[in-house]
């Protein structure tokens, strides 16, 4: 992955990006500052850095059946690489796991799971996750709503502004 030493241009284009990742490189060109050529250029070099990992869209989780928002505090009996390693694998391949955070504090991992319902998250917990060998104890937390939810990081802290 190539350095990249990011200038205030470059954080305004990833600004525009986190906001409309559909947005034409003539648009994104005409809201920076740039002609198009040097407005891809630099697109293409945040990309090859990997600081521009993907575009996606986001979707609404209950229009489309999944509701429900869990969140799982899991603590392993052992700590070691393997024990790790053993449980990361296992739940990186389970669809509802929509995030997995590595923790420190009380508990070893904070997953983000979704669901269509309650029946479907005691399912998820009886067949998938207390299966993982390892596991010392599971806690849960259900989101009655959300308050923020944010996937535009805030680049002005990043850029000093």
């Amino acid at each position: 992955m190539p350095n990249l030493t990011l200038d205030r241009t470059d954080y305004r284009i990833l600004h525009h990006l986190q906001n409309d990742g559909r947005l034409t490189n003539l648009e994104l060109a005409e809201r920076v500052g740039l002609s198009p050529s040097p407005c891809l250029r630099r697109v293409r070099a945040l990309e090859e850095a990997g600081i521009l990992k993907r575009y996606v869209g986001i979707v609404d989780a209950k229009a489309v059946g999944l509701p429900i928002s869990a969140f799982i505090n899991v603590s392993l009996r052992s700590q070691e690489v393997g024990a790790l390693d053993v449980f990361q694998a296992h739940v990186s391949s389970f669809p509802e796991v929509m995030e997995c955070y590595l923790m420190t504090g009380n508990s070893d991992y904070l997953l983000r799971v979704v669901m269509p319902d309650l029946e479907s998250y005691e399912r998820f917990l009886a067949d998938k996750l207390t299966r993982i060998p390892g596991i010392g104890s599971i806690q849960t937390s259900f989101a009655l709503k959300p308050v923020v939810a944010r996937t535009e990081l805030p680049l002005a802290q990043a850029a000093g502004n």
